[in-house]
């Protein structure tokens, strides 16, 4: 064997026509958790979008349990707490639904005296709903404009059909990025949407790998081929596979690191909020891309005149090459019939050589 055909032979060692069916299962597992967990539980929207009042306080000498109970000491039992930063830097950071100004004072001189402060030296904040509406709107706008480009983009760099399987990815990736934060109760922050939208062109990145891949192979599809066009595609997914895996892993270290370094060192719970929907986000984006995105298209594009005229005709040829021979019938030994002689009767009975002529003597 050549040295071209084993690479060919190793470009093509895994059938993802297998992947595909117990992927998309998968896929619609994840989508199905992902919607009960958005319909059924809901969102846990932050203050930014729900509204409500903030109170930040410095110092190390209070714990969350202590501000907690300082909290609900005054009525307010809904509240949330949650340490933000490290060593001298720390603060406990409680947030609470919208209060008037009477009920403000009162949380904020709960907290002085637990942690042994001025009232002064606590921060507090009020957000109204406004701001989170007009996040969610201009949100929505970009997600918007993003479908419409990158159709047009996909439709005139490729085609319009690889358009759909690349929209596909990327709504299954959002889909289920959104219902992981939802089943987990995860609060959903400004730099979660933006995080969010930043996922949109790492999972559009890896599908255009695998379309630009495909497109190549494609011009190998001629009438006298021996490929289909799923056989193509999953050529094509085993030749950018390493290149994908590696993209990934290259990409979700840094983010790892915001996530650990930022969140467990540094106490940063922006970047905790940021990295954690980037983790998923790029998790999710190389795997829709293999699973969601490619066999989409190879399942529109089979649909097509001239592939299933190809298909129809490599199973035909298949199905000549697997049709059972004519019994082969061999002579039994002691019969006397020779090897290059007659074959045998169809009664299954030899027969018999034919007598030789005797020569005239002279």
């Amino acid at each position: 064997m050549s040295v071209r055909s084993k690479m060919a032979s190793f470009d093509d060692d895994i059938d993802f026509r297998l992947v595909w069916r117990r992927g998309i299962a998968l896929s619609a597992l994840f989508i199905l958790l992902s919607l009960v967990g958005i319909i059924g539980r809901g969102l846990n929207l932050g203050i930014d979008f729900e509204g409500g009042t903030s109170w930040d306080v410095p110092g190390e000498s209070l714990s969350v349990g202590d501000a907690r109970d300082a909290v609900e000491s005054t009525g307010e039992e809904a509240a949330k707490v949650q340490t933000v930063g490290r060593g001298s830097s720390q603060i406990i950071r409680v947030q609470s639904r919208a209060v008037d100004a009477e009920a403000e004072a009162a949380v904020s001189d709960a907290l002085a005296e637990a942690a042994g402060i001025k009232v002064t030296d606590i921060t507090v904040s009020n957000v109204g709903p406004s701001w989170g509406d007009q996040i969610s709107a201009k949100a929505q706008r970009a997600l918007l404009v993003f479908f419409v480009l990158i159709t047009l983009y996909i439709a005139v760099r490729l085609e319009w059909k690889m358009a759909i399987g690349a929209l596909a990815a990327v709504v299954h990736d959002l889909v289920i990025s959104v219902g992981v934060y939802a089943l987990f109760q995860i609060e959903i922050t400004p730099a979660t949407v933006i995080a969010f939208l930043t996922i949109l062109g790492y999972s559009l990145y890896d599908t255009i790998v695998v379309f630009d891949r495909m497109q190549e192979n494609v011009i190998q599809l001629t009438s006298t081929s021996k490929r289909t066009y799923t056989d193509m595609v999953s050529l094509s997914l085993n030749q950018v596979l390493m290149r994908s895996v590696n993209t990934t892993i290259t990409s979700l270290l840094p983010v790892i690191s915001l996530l650990v370094v930022g969140s467990s060192i540094l106490g940063a719970v922006a970047l905790q909020e940021f990295a954690l929907a980037l983790t998923i986000g790029l998790l999710s984006g190389a795997y829709s891309s293999i699973v969601v995105a490619a066999p989409v298209v190879a399942w529109i594009k089979e649909r097509e005149p001239h592939n299933r005229d190809l298909r129809a005709r490599l199973g035909a040829r298949a199905a000549r090459l697997d049709a059972p021979h004519a019994p082969v019938i061999t002579v039994p030994s002691g019969t006397g019939v020779r090897s290059d002689g007659p074959p045998p009767s169809l009664s299954g009975r030899a027969i018999p050589p034919r007598p030789r002529k005797k020569g005239k003597r002279r």
